[in-house]
Protein backbone atom coordinates (compact mmCIF):
# COMPACT_ATOMS: atom_id res chain seq x y z
CA UNK A 1 0.00 0.00 0.00
CA UNK A 2 1.81 3.32 -0.91
CA UNK A 3 1.31 5.95 1.43
CA UNK A 4 3.40 8.54 0.25
CA UNK A 5 1.90 11.98 -0.24
CA UNK A 6 0.33 15.53 1.32
CA UNK A 7 -3.21 14.82 3.03
CA UNK A 8 -4.96 18.28 4.38
CA UNK A 9 -7.39 17.24 7.50
CA UNK A 10 -10.86 16.69 5.92
CA UNK A 11 -13.12 15.51 9.16
CA UNK A 12 -12.88 13.46 12.33
CA UNK A 13 -15.64 12.14 14.57
CA UNK A 14 -15.31 11.22 18.50
CA UNK A 15 -12.28 13.81 18.92
CA UNK A 16 -13.73 15.33 22.06
CA UNK A 17 -14.10 11.72 23.83
CA UNK A 18 -10.88 10.36 22.62
CA UNK A 19 -8.88 13.19 23.73
CA UNK A 20 -10.87 13.08 27.37
CA UNK A 21 -10.46 9.49 27.35
CA UNK A 22 -6.35 9.74 26.33
CA UNK A 23 -5.72 12.19 29.23
CA UNK A 24 -4.83 15.34 26.50
CA UNK A 25 -4.70 18.41 28.57
CA UNK A 26 -7.52 20.74 27.73
CA UNK A 27 -5.09 23.78 25.89
CA UNK A 28 -3.80 20.69 23.93
CA UNK A 29 -7.00 19.42 23.41
CA UNK A 30 -8.52 22.57 21.88
CA UNK A 31 -5.61 23.29 19.83
CA UNK A 32 -6.63 20.21 18.12
CA UNK A 33 -10.02 20.49 17.72
CA UNK A 34 -11.36 21.05 13.80
CA UNK A 35 -7.37 21.69 12.81
CA UNK A 36 -6.11 21.39 9.54
CA UNK A 37 -3.46 19.59 10.13
CA UNK A 38 -1.28 18.68 7.08
CA UNK A 39 0.05 15.19 7.19
CA UNK A 40 3.16 14.42 4.75
CA UNK A 41 4.15 10.96 4.47
CA UNK A 42 7.50 10.10 2.56
CA UNK A 43 7.74 6.25 1.87
CA UNK A 44 10.89 4.06 0.84
CA UNK A 45 9.83 0.56 1.02
CA UNK A 46 8.90 0.05 4.69
CA UNK A 47 10.79 3.13 5.96
CA UNK A 48 8.66 6.24 6.56
CA UNK A 49 8.41 9.55 7.73
CA UNK A 50 5.76 11.08 8.86
CA UNK A 51 5.14 14.38 9.76
CA UNK A 52 2.26 16.69 10.92
CA UNK A 53 2.53 19.84 10.13
CA UNK A 54 -0.11 22.29 13.02
CA UNK A 55 -1.20 25.78 12.15
CA UNK A 56 1.32 28.22 13.41
CA UNK A 57 4.32 26.41 12.67
CA UNK A 58 4.17 23.63 15.03
CA UNK A 59 5.40 20.14 13.03
CA UNK A 60 5.63 16.51 14.93
CA UNK A 61 7.86 14.42 12.88
CA UNK A 62 8.08 10.42 13.47
CA UNK A 63 10.02 8.45 11.37
CA UNK A 64 10.22 4.42 11.70
CA UNK A 65 10.70 1.10 9.75
CA UNK A 66 7.63 -1.15 9.52
CA UNK A 67 8.72 -3.96 12.03
CA UNK A 68 11.65 -2.41 13.78
CA UNK A 69 11.33 0.03 17.42
CA UNK A 70 11.69 3.54 17.22
CA UNK A 71 11.41 6.70 18.57
CA UNK A 72 7.83 8.57 18.58
CA UNK A 73 6.11 11.12 19.82
CA UNK A 74 2.56 11.03 20.50
CA UNK A 75 -0.16 14.44 19.56
CA UNK A 76 0.60 15.38 23.14
CA UNK A 77 3.86 15.72 22.66
CA UNK A 78 5.21 12.57 24.99
CA UNK A 79 7.77 10.32 23.81
CA UNK A 80 7.93 6.75 23.77
CA UNK A 81 9.34 3.37 22.06
CA UNK A 82 7.21 1.92 19.51
CA UNK A 83 7.03 -1.20 16.41
CA UNK A 84 4.99 -0.13 14.07
CA UNK A 85 3.45 -3.09 11.96
CA UNK A 86 1.97 -3.58 8.79
CA UNK A 87 -1.41 -5.77 8.77
CA UNK A 88 -3.80 -5.98 6.09
CA UNK A 89 -2.65 -3.05 4.06
CA UNK A 90 -2.74 -0.57 7.75
CA UNK A 91 0.42 0.57 9.25
CA UNK A 92 -0.63 -0.31 13.19
CA UNK A 93 1.30 1.65 16.22
CA UNK A 94 0.81 0.64 20.02
CA UNK A 95 1.13 4.13 21.60
CA UNK A 96 1.46 4.26 25.30
CA UNK A 97 -2.74 4.34 26.04
CA UNK A 98 -4.15 3.77 22.78
CA UNK A 99 -3.99 2.08 19.25
CA UNK A 100 -3.43 3.75 16.33
CA UNK A 101 -4.02 2.62 12.85
CA UNK A 102 -3.69 4.36 9.28
CA UNK A 103 -4.59 3.40 5.69
CA UNK A 104 -5.50 4.37 2.50
CA UNK A 105 -9.15 3.94 1.34
CA UNK A 106 -10.90 5.81 -1.93
CA UNK A 107 -7.39 8.01 -1.66
CA UNK A 108 -7.80 9.50 1.58
CA UNK A 109 -5.64 8.72 4.32
CA UNK A 110 -7.97 7.67 7.41
CA UNK A 111 -6.26 7.05 10.29
CA UNK A 112 -8.24 5.27 13.68
CA UNK A 113 -7.18 5.69 17.58
CA UNK A 114 -8.75 3.67 19.99
CA UNK A 115 -8.47 3.49 23.80
CA UNK A 116 -10.53 1.69 26.11
CA UNK A 117 -13.43 1.43 23.86
CA UNK A 118 -13.29 5.14 22.77
CA UNK A 119 -12.72 5.22 19.06
CA UNK A 120 -11.55 8.23 16.96
CA UNK A 121 -11.50 8.51 13.37
CA UNK A 122 -9.71 11.29 11.08
CA UNK A 123 -9.92 11.55 7.71
CA UNK A 124 -7.53 13.43 4.95
CA UNK A 125 -7.61 14.21 1.49
CA UNK A 126 -5.06 13.89 -0.67
CA UNK A 127 -3.91 17.52 -1.94
CA UNK A 128 0.01 16.37 -3.06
Amino acid sequence: MAFAGKYEFEGDENYDAFVQKIGLPSDKAEMGRNCKIVTEVVQNGNDFTWTQHFPGGRTTTNSFTVGTEADMETMGGKKFKATVKMEDGKLVAEFPNYRHTAEISGGKLVEISTSSGVVYKRTSKKIA
